[in-house]
């Protein structure tokens, strides 16, 4: 089936970003451009890769059958979201089954979204700690939320003679908000009130006629985001920041999260 003839997938998780199991009907099961086996629904909880952040794994069954197609990847491509895998103990027959129109049933690999969460949490959670300790000239750009080396990275530079303190510091920081915890929540809102609850400022990229997703850790600022997050600031754990590194006018602040 062409990706023109497909509606944009809802995405469950903006509502609930700790739903771990849900229902879909299935749109399509095709070859992607790269080979791939793609399985389209017409909403998931499975979050694709994209915004710094991995996707999410698991599994999706078509009801009243033993058929399960196993999700390895996860990708947004013009709203529609492709979930590449395989199907268990496949054979042409079987794959036949995945049918326009069947229900299937969602099951997201719980340790993998729970940590992602946390890293990327942990990210934004920097973010609000930068201004508390004197770094809030740096102006935030991305970051990169995989357990292989998470780090935020920010437009402006720090002093080499203020590194080692100022790493210290936002340590410090990070670590008395996760001590002291608080709701996280996440809502899509008219512009003007987005704009507000992050400060009075959001990137040139999001259009002023929208309704950007605001995700709020405890009393912080709120941050424009589309990924996952923890429910409560404490589910952190602790972070470590393990180094602040400057280059060609940006900074990376490198961390992880506890165990």
């Amino acid at each position: 089936m062409a990706s023109s003839s497909l509606s944009p997938t809802k995405l469950d998780y903006f509502d609930d970003m700790w739903k771990l199991q849900s229902k879909a009907i299935l749109l399509s099961l095709s070859k992607g451009e790269d080979g791939r086996t793609a399985l389209v629904l017409d909403r998931t909880i499975f979050h694709p890769q994209g915004g710094g952040q991995p996707a999410d794994t698991g599994f999706i069954a078509v009801a009243d059958s033993g058929l399960k197609f196993v999700a390895e990847d996860v990708r947004s491509k013009d709203g529609i979201v492709y979930h590449y895998g395989f199907v268990e103990n496949s054979v042409e027959e079987m794959e036949s089954k995945f049918e326009k129109g069947k229900e299937v049933f969602l099951r997201v690999d719980e340790a993998r979204r729970k940590l992602n969460s946390r890293l990327h949490s942990a990210g934004h959670l920097l973010d609000a700690c930068m201004k508390n300790v004197g770094l809030g000239d740096l102006e935030p750009t991305k970051g990169y939320h995989f357990p292989q080396g998470p780090y935020v990275e920010y437009k402006g530079t720090v002093p080499q003679k203020d590194m080692e303190s100022k790493q210290k510091e936002l340590e410090l920081e990070a670590n008395a908000l996760i001590s002291r915890g608080g709701k996280v929540s996440a809502a899509l809102l008219p512009y003007e009130e987005a704009c507000k609850l992050c400060g009075d400022f959001l990137p040139d990229y999001i259009p002023k006629d929208s309704t950007p997703r605001i995700v709020k850790l405890g009393d912080s600022p709120g941050c424009p985001c589309g990924g996952t997050h923890v429910s409560d600031i404490s589910e952190i754990k602790s972070v470590t920041v393990s180094q602040i590194r400057t280059k060609r006018g940006s900074t990376k602040v490198f961390y992880n999260v506890g165990s």
